[in-house]
C-alpha cells in the first residue's frame, strides 16, 4: 500500500526567525500518518537539520546538481545535500524549467543523481493554462515523464512524481478532484505502458492545496498526498493539510 506523503516547498521564503518558528511548531505537534517533508533553500538547511533532529519531519532541497562535483559554479551537489540530512530533493519544478530552461533530460538525470545518493527525487510534471486550454495536457506531460522513465523506469517505485498544473501554482485556481484524478490516473498508466510497477509509485498534487480542498483531493484514487508551496509557509495550515493526507 502506498503511504502519502505531504511535502512543503518552501520557494524562496523564509528567515531564520520565521523558520524557527514554523519548525519548532511543526516538531510539537502530534505525529502525522503520513510522510511529511520540508524543502527549504540551501543557507537554511543547517538551521533546518538542527532543528528537525531527532523528530518525524524529513529535510527535503529544492533542487539538486546533475552533475557530482566540478566547475559548476552556484550548483548545489547531491553528497552537499546529504551531509545537511536531505534525504529528499525536488527536481523539475515548473519554475526550474521555466526560469532556467531545465530539459526534461536534465530532469531525468538529477533524479537518477539523487537515487545514487540514497535521496529520494520528488520529480515535478505539469501543463500550462494554453496547453490545457489547447487539449494538450496528456502529450505535455508524457513526454516530460518520458525521460525519467527511459532512464528510471525500474527504479521508479523509489521515486515520487507530482503533478503541478502551472496554472494552478500560486494563482490561487486549482484543480479540481476530478481534473487532479484524471492526470494522476494517466501518470500511473503512462508508468504502467512503461513497464513500471505502477502501482507502487506515489504521486503528489501541487497547485494551491489549501486545507479546506487538501480532504478532497487526497480522496482521489490515485492522489497520494501533495507538494505544498504558500500553505507550507503556516504552521497550522501546513498541519491541517498532512492530518487531511
Amino acid at each position: 500500500m502506498r503511504r502519502t506523503m505531504v511535502a512543503g516547498n518552501w520557494k524562496m521564503h523564509g528567515s531564520l526567525q520565521t523558520n524557527a518558528e514554523l519548525l519548532r511548531a511543526l516538531v510539537a505537534a502530534p505525529r502525522a500518518t503520513c510522510e511529511v517533508v520540508v524543502c527549504t533553500p540551501f543557507p537554511y538547511l543547517a538551521q533546518a537539520q538542527q532543528l528537525l533532529a531527532g523528530s518525524a519531519v524529513a529535510l527535503g532541497a529544492q533542487d539538486c546538481s546533475m552533475h557530482e562535483h566540478g566547475a559548476y559554479t552556484g550548483e548545489v551537489a547531491v553528497g552537499m545535500l546529504t551531509e545537511f540530512g536531505c534525504s529528499h530533493v525536488i527536481v523539475g519544478h515548473s519554475e526550474r524549467r521555466a526560469y532556467h530552461a531545465e530539459t526534461d533530460a536534465a530532469v531525468a538525470a538529477k533524479a537518477q543523481r539523487a537515487l545514487a545518493a540514497g535521496m529520494t527525487p520528488i520529480v515535478c510534471v505539469g501543463e500550462t493554462l494554453q496547453q490545457r486550454e489547447r487539449g494538450e495536457t496528456e502529450a505535455v506531460i508524457g513526454l516530460q515523464l518520458d525521460a525519467t522513465l527511459h532512464l528510471l523506469g525500474e527504479r521508479l517505485p523509489e521515486l515520487v512524481l507530482a503533478y503541478e498544473p502551472v496554472w494552478a501554482i500560486g494563482t490561487g485556481r486549482t484543480a479540481t478532484p476530478e481534473q487532479a484524478q484524471q492526470v494522476h490516473a494517466f501518470i500511473r498508466e503512462r508508468a504502467r505502458h512503461r513497464g513500471a510497477d505502477a502501482d507502487a509509485v506515489r504521486v503528489l498534487y501541487g497547485g494551491s492545496v489549501k486545507p479546506d480542498n487538501a480532504a478532497e483531493l487526497f480522496a482521489q484514487p490515485d492522489i497520494d498526498g501533495g507538494l505544498i508551496g504558500g500553505a507550507s509557509l503556516k504552521a497550522a495550515d501546513f498541519l491541517a493539510i498532512a492530518g487531511a493526507a
